[in-house]
C-alpha cells in the first residue's frame, strides 16, 4: 500500500495554531550533510557538519515529509511535537549536527537509536544497507558520499528522495524491532544470519494529550 505523500497529508498538529488538543508523537528521522568529515578536520568536528535535508516519518500522520535549510523551523516543530524519535546512528550523528539549529533542546528528547541499540546487542556495528537487505529484502537507493554530491550538483529532489527511502527503511526496522522482536544481522565471512532478540523492547507510553 502506497505511504501517503507530504504534499497530500493534513498539516502536522504541531504546525497549526489556535487551541488544539495535542497528541504526542512517534518521529522516525534521518538528515544528509552539505559536507564530509574530511571538509571540517575530522569525526571529533562532527558539530561543524551542515545539514542539507532532513527527512522525517509521523505516526500521528502516516506520513513522510522532507524539508531543506530553509524550513528549519518546520523541523524543529515535528521533532518538538515527539515524546518518542527513532534513527539509524542518529544519536552521535542526526543530533550534534541538528541541534545548533533549533533553540529547543532537542537531545532530551526520548530517542531509540536502531544502530545503537544493536551494537549493545552485538559489540559491533553495522550499515542500514546490510541491515535492510537482511531484514527487508531492500537496500538503500544510494550512499552518504552520493547524497553530498547531489546537493552539490543542485540536484536537491534527488536528495530528498534519497533522504526519504532512509526514513521509509529505519521506520520498517523498527516497526520489525517492535513487532516482531528480532533482527537478522549477517555475519562477516559467512553467509549465515544471527537472529538478535530484542525481547525487552517495550515502546515507551505516550504521556497525556495538551490543551493548547
Amino acid at each position: 500500500m502506497r505511504q501517503k505523500q507530504s504534499q497530500k497529508a493534513t498539516p502536522h498538529r504541531a504546525l497549526q495554531t489556535g487551541i488544539h488538543n495535542i497528541m504526542k508523537d512517534i518521529i522516525v528521522f534521518d538528515i544528509e550533510t552539505k559536507n564530509t568529515f574530511a571538509d571540517v578536520g575530522g569525526q571529533e568536528n562532527i558539530a561543524k557538519l551542515e545539514m542539507s535535508v532532513t527527512g522525517l516519518y509521523s505516526y500521528n500522520e502516516d506520513a513522510y515529509h522532507c524539508f531543506d535549510e530553509n524550513e528549519l523551523d518546520k523541523i524543529e516543530a515535528y521533532l518538538k511535537s515527539a515524546y518518542l524519535i527513532i534513527g539509524f546512528y542518529s544519536k552521535k550523528f542526526d543530533i550534534p549536527v541538528l541541534e545548533k539549529y533549533f533553540k529547543s533542546n532537542i537531545a532530551k528528547i526520548a530517542h531509540f537509536d536502531i544502530l545503537e541499540e544493536i551494537e549493545k546487542r552485538m559489540g559491533r556495528r553495522i550499515g542500514l544497507g546490510v541491515l535492510a537487505e537482511a531484514n527487508l529484502g531492500e537496500g538503500k537507493s544510494a550512499h552518504g558520499l552520493q547524497a553530498i554530491e547531489f546537493y552539490r550538483d543542485g540536484e536537491i529532489q534527488k536528495l530528498k528522495d534519497y533522504c526519504v527511502q532512509d526514513v521509509r527503511i529505519t521506520k520498517r526496522i523498527y516497526d520489525q524491532i517492535k513487532e516482531k522482536k528480532f533482527l537478522y544481522i549477517p555475519q562477516r565471512n559467512t553467509t549465515e544470519m544471527k537472529k538478535i532478540s530484542f525481547e525487552d523492547y517495550i515502546e515507551i507510553v505516550p504521556p497525556p494529550a495538551q490543551l493548547l
